[in-house]
């Protein structure tokens, strides 16, 4: 399963026993941690703009995971109609900080959008990775994610990536 939950219907997250507290994103005060987090992760430059445009339009999509009063990772996403009507959501951006990782925090973090977006009548969830970025391609596996197409030199740097997708329907 994708998603677990307690029978109260609450989202159990594996991060939980590392004293990590996942929360959605409030304001524009906690926007520089969350660059300056992705930067250092992701091959891809974005702007200010690029951020924005995913926060202000799907906060209730984004999350932070903070230890204590630090943010220490996040995921940004979207969720759009896609063709036949469908509701398709992307994830965008997942980073944590090195000091914090093998504790499952990106995982609870896609685990939190994703049920975020089921809630809201998500169908399929999509994203793309560097095909060398095997983390990345383990941590969406696990998470029952398939390899549904090859992009050809897709980043800037000339990797190529792998379209993954999660049919929850």
């Amino acid at each position: 399963a994708v998603v677990s939950t307690q029978s109260t219907g609450q989202l159990k997250l594996a991060c939980e026993g590392y004293g990590v507290e996942l929360v959605q994103y409030e304001n524009e005060n906690t926007l520089a941690r969350i660059i300056e987090l992705i930067t250092k992760d992701l091959s891809e430059p974005y702007s200010i703009y690029t951020y924005r445009y995913f926060i202000h339009n799907w906060p209730y999509l984004c999350f932070m995971a903070k230890v204590e009063d630090s943010i220490v990772g996040a995921i940004v996403c979207k969720l759009d109609i896609h063709k036949k009507g469908n509701y398709r959501g992307y994830i965008a951006m997942l980073a944590v900080d090195k000091e914090h990782r093998r504790k499952k925090i990106g995982s609870s973090l896609v685990q939190k959008a994703i049920q975020t977006m089921i809630e809201h009548n998500c169908e399929e969830v999509v994203l793309e990775t560097e095909i060398t970025n095997q983390a990345a391609l383990n941590l969406y596996q696990q998470l029952g994610f398939i390899r549904d197409k090859r992009l050809l030199k897709y980043y800037l740097n000339g990797v190529d990536a792998f379209r993954l997708k999660l049919w929850l329907k």
